[in-house]
């Protein structure tokens, strides 16, 4: 079952196209990395897909982005329901500089999903322990985000969007500022994180691209070149770009 469709999508940033007659089904709950070199648009459609860009002067898009049965550039789309429901995460912890308890319970009190401080409470705990930060950080609730390690202040932020409950999370290199054990516990926890959400990861690393993926999409120039089982495409692509670009001769 898809849980995102893209059919014909177009993306301009002025005079600069973008994205250019995207089609793409993302199946749920499974993990789909994009990759390409620098510039190819991959950031661009992940960020397309709880519209993000719309804060950028100058964007303008064409087609469609299906989930939950609704166009989400249609008319009448409540964005920040959709922004709640298409969590993202970005390359560099963004934790706020509030006590990590607070970070987690802000998306809640703000959207009006929990008044309650018993049930604020209950989230905040569970969102932790899905993102394994439970017995890691449960002294340091009362204290400032930003004096957790790298690692777990990309392990909150990625709690920080789950604990509003969405069906898609959105990484965006979500491993770059991060040294190789860290990438691999995120690697790990995405793979956790699966059997509850649609995950679609942008990503340089094409070896995180192969251990996580199920789908891969391999992005050129704002094009989509070839999307297949994530196998397929670093063993055995139909287009000879992905071929060049997997193999390292350009990228």
């Amino acid at each position: 079952m898809a849980e995102i469709e893209i059919k014909n999508f177009n993306l301009w940033y002025g005079d600069f196209h973008a994205l250019k007659n995207i089609n793409i089904s993302i199946a749920e709950k499974r993990i789909t990395a994009m990759i390409g070199p620098s510039g190819c648009g991959k950031s661009t459609l992940l960020r397309a897909l709880n519209r993000i860009n719309d804060t950028i002067e100058g964007v303008r898009t064409q087609g469609e982005i299906i989930i939950g049965g609704k166009d989400i550039y249609g008319e009448g789309i409540d964005v920040d329901a959709l922004r709640r429901n298409v969590g993202m995460v970005f390359q560099r912890p963004n934790p706020f500089p509030i006590s990590v308890y607070e970070n987690l319970a802000f998306g809640l009190t703000v959207n009006r999903i929990a008044l309650k401080k018993s049930v604020i409470k209950e989230i905040v705990q569970s969102s932790l322990e899905d993102v394994l930060l439970g017995d890691d950080i449960k002294d340091k609730l009362k204290r400032s985000a930003l004096e957790l390690t790298l690692e777990q202040q990309q392990r909150l932020c990625i709690a920080r969007a789950i604990a509003v409950r969405p069906q898609i999370i959105l990484l965006d290199e979500p491993c770059s500022s991060l040294d190789p054990i860290a990438t691999q516990r995120i690697e790990e926890l995405m793979m956790r994180l699966k059997e509850k959400y649609t995950i679609v990861i942008v990503t340089h690393n094409m070896q995180q691209a192969a251990r996580v993926s199920r789908e891969t999409a391999f992005m050129l120039l704002g094009e989509l070149i070839e999307f297949d089982e994530t196998g397929k495409i670093f063993t055995n692509p139909a287009k000879k770009e992905t071929q060049d670009y997997v193999t390292g001769r350009f990228g």
